[in-house]
């Protein structure tokens, strides 16, 4: 008995072809997704990529999906939108782009890359991406009544700003360090080290988001051990597997002394100040009491001195005025 097959993509010549045809990278997505379908001018498959399409905050991103078989698309109507019908990335038919239906917050960003438009490849491309465009997408295909639809995933990866570490202030059993950094998306990983590059596991970790959508994140440490030398902060894109770092040396004197005789140290020295500041009181008190006393006999000499010049004076005054009677007579 002779075994025909079905008729089918897969089981036909020309699927075979067109597999063959089709971009490396794609390949293996496209065969998992083929669905059997009988042959017929009206049917097709529409097949993107299996694996997310990775796009640069303010760059540039191309979304591709193809049909099968290969078939001219230029009379079907295109639709590129995002998880509703109704919220259109891009519409295209009668031969033109429709945008009237497009979301305003792609107007002016995408194109319709035509160029393969007769060989059933639809390529949708993105101008200065940005943290909203991130998540999924559906090619949308229509020829008469049939439709068929693929959807595929942008993720969208920047690098922000360069942590920045400062020392906030002392606790009970060390003091505490803060790692700031901002404008990364998505929401970064903070990862803290020793200068052997051992992790700490325990850290206080915050992030916010600002109105585009880009994430600042705040790691504070509190480091308890000065065998630690210096520590790292880094900042990791988990999309691109990128990250910036910053290492702080950390000098001895700013950890606290918890052993007894050091305690003790502590504490004779805080008497040893007090007593320093007393007698330096004491001090000062004596010198002002010496100064006041100079300057009350000081005084009282001056005043000696004045009383004297003016008995002086009053005694000249008195013999030129005998010297005139006598001359007188």
């Amino acid at each position: 008995m002779e075994h025909g097959c079905r008729p089918s993509l897969l089981c036909s010549i020309p699927s075979l072809l067109l597999l063959a045809q089709l971009p490396t990278w794609g390949s293996a997505a496209c065969v998992s997704q083929l669905r059997v379908y009988s042959v017929s001018t009206d049917d097709f498959l529409v097949i993107g990529p299996s694996e997310p399409i990775v796009a640069m905050l303010g760059g540039d991103a191309t979304l591709l999906c193809y049909l099968a078989p290969p078939m001219n698309a230029e009379d079907m109507e295109l639709r590129w939108f995002r998880t509703k019908f109704s919220e259109a990335v891009l519409v295209y038919r009668n031969h033109q782009e429709q945008h009237e239906e497009q979301m305003p917050q792609y107007a002016g960003r995408t194109s319709l890359v035509r160029d393969f438009l007769t060989h059933g490849q639809a390529a949708l491309h993105i101008q200065k991406v940005q943290a909203s465009d991130n998540g999924k997408y559906t090619c949308f295909f229509q020829k008469g009544s049939h439709y068929e639809e693929a959807t595929l995933e942008l993720k969208v990866a920047g690098l922000g700003s360069a942590p920045q570490v400062h020392i906030e202030g002392l606790e009970k059993d060390g003091f505490r360090m803060v790692c700031k950094a901002s404008g990364w998306f998505p929401k970064p990983q903070v990862q803290w080290t020793d200068l052997s590059g051992k992790k700490f596991l325990e850290f206080s970790e915050a992030h916010a988001q600002d109105t585009a959508g880009l994430f600042s994140v705040e790691a504070a440490l509190v480091v308890r051990d000065s065998s630690a030398g210096s520590v790292s902060c880094s900042v990791l894109n988990p999309i691109l597997g990128q990250e910036k770092a910053m290492a702080v040396s950390i000098p001895e004197p700013f950890f606290p002394q918890a052993s007894p005789w050091k305690a003790a140290f502590t504490v004779s020295l805080t008497v040893l100040v007090l007593l320093l500041f007393g007698a330096g009181c004491f001090t000062r008190r004596e010198h002002s009491a010496k100064v006041q006393e100079r300057q009350k006999w000081e005084k009282l000499r001056r005043a000696k001195e004045e009383d004297q010049r003016a008995k002086e004076e009053a005694l000249k005054a008195r013999g030129r005025r005998k010297t005139a009677y006598l001359a007188g007579e």
